[in-house]
């Protein structure tokens, strides 16, 4: 097990955002898809490991509950460690368990389930993979002890800065 926090650097980290796919529905909330590339930081979050990059389709709007749920296919690229690929029910309000469907690197033959916890929509989340198959031991910078989950968690200044002492081998950006 291992966990990570992604988050983006701002209100709309840039290349992410919303993007309209359907006409604004009549009296219904507008129908959007998410974009997800943000950075992804080591659980203590000291180190910079690199990004996500995918896909949200909104499924439904849920007013009841102020939250949605969305198809999620999405991967994790943490530069020489590899990339995990996750997909499945993503749904804002709750906890929220993902497949993981593969992997590359040390992740090579990954299998498994990833939790996320919603920190802050859409710009906070604290991921905790569960994964199995592996073929390589883990690095050591990915078993770190992570910080409790909470929307105030932030990013080291030198992990947020990627300066070469706050970055995984070869990160992704």
């Amino acid at each position: 097990m291992f966990h990570v926090l992604a988050k983006s650097s701002g209100p709309l980290a840039p290349h992410s955002g919303y993007v309209d796919l359907l006409e604004k529905p009549k009296n219904k909330k507008d129908l959007k898809d998410l974009l997800i590339p943000v950075q992804v930081y080591s659980a203590d979050p000291q180190t910079r490991l690199g990004i996500t990059a995918g896909i949200c389709i909104l499924i439904k709007n849920m007013p009841e509950t102020k939250g949605d749920r969305y198809e999620a296919i999405y991967s994790f690229h943490l530069g020489d460690y590899g990339q995990i690929s996750v997909q499945g029910a993503y749904v804002t309000t709750e906890d929220t368990y993902l497949s993981v469907t593969g992997g590359t690197g040390v992740f090579a033959g990954a299998y498994g389930q990833v939790k996320l916890q919603q920190l802050v929509f859409p710009f906070k989340v604290f991921y905790t993979f569960y994964l199995q198959g592996l073929s390589a031991d883990m690095p050591a910078e990915l078993l770190v002890t992570p910080v409790p989950p909470s929307p105030a968690v932030e990013a080291s200044p030198a992990a947020k800065a990627a300066e070469p002492r706050a970055t995984s081998p070869n990160y992704s950006d």
